[in-house]
């Protein structure tokens, strides 16, 4: 089955000069995907890796999820493409985040059937952004994460200073580490390329679980 345009979920929301993206990932439980989705942010995140403490697959409300009136996004790792397409239609996802090894080859094939493509990258003590290019064409956004035991969500940053040469024309996400205590060195940061941050676990009160507060003063400070 192919999404199409005439889908009626929200497409994916564009780079906005005059203030950063915000991305919500990791959400589980249907009431808190409704208090978090009635805050000021721009993407929701919902995890379908079955590794994950943050697995949304079982716990998630396929009929609320397909009427929230935002843009929601699924994390795969490693999933073969017809699954994460079918998990797609099931709860009226916008779009998918790719967060394993996949091919350009797969962020294309994702992108013909209709689903705006996220391919995150892990970011260790270098970033050889020439590795990019191949998959430049196939994703609408890239999400540089911190390398760490887990896919994501490790709760730790990365130097942001890495991205400094970027110079590929897909926007980015932030990932990593972010929460309110470093919200004002994010506030500061002018990299080529950054469309905005994406926050999970520093964010929570258990994984899974977000605590609208701490979302809340996050986006008060972020953008003032």
């Amino acid at each position: 089955m192919t999404l199409t345009a005439s889908s009626s979920a929200p497409t994916l929301p564009a780079p906005r000069p005059d203030r950063p993206l915000l991305k919500v990932c990791g959400l589980k439980y249907p009431a808190n995907v409704a208090a978090v989705a009635a805050l000021p942010m721009d993407m929701l995140g919902f995890i379908f890796a079955p590794k994950s403490p943050r697995f949304a697959l079982k716990s998630l409300d396929a009929a609320q999820m397909r009427a929230l009136p935002v843009t929601k996004v699924g994390v795969f790792v490693n999933e073969a493409p017809a699954v994460i397409r079918r998990i797609a239609l099931h709860f009226g996802l916008t779009a998918v985040q790719l967060h394993g090894q996949e091919s350009p080859a797969v962020c294309a094939e994702l992108r013909a059937a209709g689903l705006p493509v996220l391919k995150a990258i892990g970011v260790g003590a270098e970033l050889h952004l020439q590795q990019l290019e191949a998959y430049a064409p196939h994703c609408d956004y890239f999400v540089f994460d911190t390398k760490g035991p887990a896919a994501g969500g490790n709760g730790t940053a990365f130097d942001w200073q890495l991205l400094r040469g970027y110079s590929l024309s897909t926007p980015y996400l932030l990932a990593g580490g972010l929460g309110p205590d470093n919200v004002a060195a994010l506030r500061e940061l002018h990299l080529p390329g950054l469309a905005g941050f994406d926050i999970n676990s520093r964010v929570e009160q258990e994984p899974g679980l977000k605590n609208t507060a701490l979302i809340q003063e996050f986006i008060s400070e972020l953008r003032g």
